[in-house]
């Protein structure tokens, strides 16, 4: 793994270095074959944005590659579990598996849904219990209209806004983009609120601000339907993006 060297934010407790994790929630569709049934007539709520976040698999892995990052990642539906939930979280479960017995509820969470949390929250813990600071970048994406209203953003970064390092990276990860693709439309904490329920807002219950940094990025599906150059150019950008942020910050660091 590429350790930064760097910090985000002020310096009031000394930390060896930034080491980055990204991880995907919602990567695919698959459904476990002992769940095949229960989908039966929900083909179509699969192909949805229901069913996954289109794009968010591949981008993600492009992200932990150019960084040397460890990179996990699920293919299960998250109508099956949502993985980005919480544990009683009343959108744990889809309406295609609330219904089922308890027993089959807890195997579902033992089998397809701790093993990536675990992973994710284990690998975060042992870099900050040696002394680093830990980057998280979750990868999502979100459908271009929900209901009938047009999401206005092309790329959105979710984060706590309490929270001093979080605010500086995603300030600086969106000014770097848009010096790149200035007519892209840029926004934070939307279409949803970076504090809401998922797997970043657990860990900052966890850890503290100068050791923990959690930012979920957030694209339009319209980029993956559309394909072509455009995706391809957004990755890429994204991903210099990002490193030029990083690297302001060292910059910061140094003076």
């Amino acid at each position: 793994m590429t350790s930064f060297g760097l910090q985000i934010g002020v310096d009031d407790q000394a930390v060896n270095g930034s080491c980055l994790v990204v991880s995907c929630e919602h990567g695919g569709r698959e459904v476990p074959a002992a769940y095949a049934a229960f989908f039966t007539g929900h083909e179509g709520l699969l192909e949805s944005h229901r069913g996954w976040d289109a794009g968010a698999f591949q981008l993600g892995r492009q992200i932990a590659e150019a960084f040397a990052a460890p990179f996990y990642a699920s293919m299960t539906t998250r109508l099956l579990v949502d993985l980005n939930r919480s544990m009683g979280h009343r959108h744990l479960f889809s309406e295609v598996t609330r219904g089922l017995a308890r027993l089959q509820r807890q195997e579902i969470v033992t089998r397809h849904y701790r093993p990536h949390r675990d992973a994710v929250e284990c690998e975060i813990a042992r870099h900050i219990a040696e002394g680093e600071q830990v980057i998280h970048i979750a990868s999502h994406s979100f459908t271009p209209t929900l209901n009938g209203v047009v999401r206005r953003a092309d790329v959105a970064w979710l984060y706590d806004p309490r929270r001093v390092r979080e605010s500086a990276l995603a300030q600086r990860w969106q000014a770097e983009l848009g010096q790149r693709l200035p007519a892209l439309r840029l926004r934070r904490n939307y279409p949803y609120q970076g504090r809401s329920d998922g797997l970043a807002s657990l860990l900052r219950k966890r850890h503290p601000d100068n050791a923990y940094i959690g930012v979920e990025l957030e694209v339009n599906q319209r980029f993956v339907q559309r394909g072509g150059t455009a995706w391809t150019t957004l990755r890429r950008f994204l991903v210099e993006s990002l490193a030029a942020a990083l690297c302001i910050e060292r910059e910061h660091r140094s003076v």
